[in-house]
């Protein structure tokens, strides 16, 4: 056995340990279906550990820690157990190296790959739970950022002092926000409604089936109309209506509740969430242009800090929205930034153009 091919083995042992560290860790959190998907995840990072355990023999004995990654994300799972962890840990399933390292057996190399997929499930769930106020918050702050700037950049271009500079990004703060506040708030409303409108209402509709002529079969149109076809409406109906209580088959649970109307409204938020949240992170966004001005810089100086402050919240946005996503954190964070410089570099230029021509 080489050196190499014992250090290997010895991270793969760390990493492992540390793997299933963080799902009970994470499992501890939760409840119920989640926390036994969570247990039976460590239970079998916990065998691909004794494997790498039996290969080392008595080199097993003072293994360390798993990689700095997999310690940071421990770390976040015992203090978090948050969704963002979660999406964290489906990034790291898909490194995998057992699909290449010789001494991993293949259902080592199945099982990681199956993982992936359940971590993605799981932190699918929790991307679902927070989307609604989480866009309005990353749209609010993007947007905050980038058009506060391009708008202080652009009066900045233009010539103006550096009160009206000033007052300019100020008033931009406050009338974006308050626009990005109503515009969530009717949006986020009006999906709710649309929702409320196009789900199903059996309230007191099954109070009348069992006045429904039986050989015309009103009730097979309302399976036709949920997406049923004939045939399958007309079953569906008839075995309704052939019942000895064709109400009581259809009359919905009072205790029970409209989960599938339920995860889709949770899906989308609720109007006065999404509201305070994208206007707090559109100010929030919006103010960090506006900072350098009233630290007092001027002129040339106030653009660069400004600019740079905005960089380097667009990267963080960024990175969080890849994080969540489950996709490459730094390459959400570059598209931001690029993004955000190009608006800004359009209307800066602008104000140099149109300062130019007044002057």
């Amino acid at each position: 056995m080489g050196t190499a091919t014992l250090r290997r083995w010895r991270r793969r042992l760390a990493d492992e340990r540390e793997e299933a560290r963080i799902y009970r860790d994470l499992a501890s959190r939760r409840s119920g279906e989640d926390q036994e998907i969570l247990l039976g995840l460590a239970d079998a990072e916990e065998r691909h550990a004794a494997h790498w355990s039996r290969l080392l023999g008595e080199e097993a004995r003072g293994v360390r820690r798993g990689s700095l990654r997999l310690r940071l994300l421990a770390f976040l799972a015992r203090r978090f157990g948050s969704v963002f962890v979660l999406a964290l840990a489906q990034r790291a399933e898909t490194r995998s190296p057992y699909r290449t390292d010789r001494d991993a057996t293949p259902s080592m190399a199945a099982d990681e790959r199956v993982h992936e997929e359940v971590v993605r499930g799981l932190a699918a769930r929790g991307r679902a739970r927070v989307s609604g106020t989480f866009r309005a918050a990353v749209f609010g702050a993007n947007d905050g950022l980038v058009s506060n700037l391009s708008l202080v950049l652009g009066v900045t271009g233009g010539g103006a002092s550096t009160s009206t500079v000033l007052l300019t990004g100020l008033a931009g703060l406050l009338s974006g926000a308050l626009s990005m506040g109503a515009g969530e708030y009717v949006s986020v409303r009006s999906q709710r409604e649309l929702l409320a409108a196009s789900s199903p209402d059996v309230s007191d509709a099954h109070t009348v089936l069992p006045n429904l002529d039986f050989n015309a079969n009103e009730l097979a149109l309302v399976y036709r109309a949920r997406g049923l076809s004939p045939d399958e409406a007309r079953a569906r109906a008839d075995e309704v209506l052939r019942s000895d209580d064709p109400a009581r088959s259809v009359r919905p649970d009072p205790d029970a509740p409209d989960t599938d109307q339920a995860d889709r409204h949770d899906v989308v938020g609720t109007g006065l969430g999404a509201a305070v949240s994208s206007f707090a992170f559109f100010a929030s966004g919006a103010a960090v242009p506006v900072l350098p001005f009233l630290f007092g810089f001027e002129g040339t100086a106030a653009v660069i800090v400004a600019t740079v402050l905005v960089g380097l919240a667009l990267l963080l946005t960024g990175a969080t929205v890849g994080v969540l996503s489950g996709g490459s954190p730094l390459r959400r964070a570059l598209r931001q930034l690029a993004i955000g410089a190009g608006a800004a570099a359009v209307t800066y230029g602008l104000g140099l153009a149109f300062g130019a021509t007044t002057g």
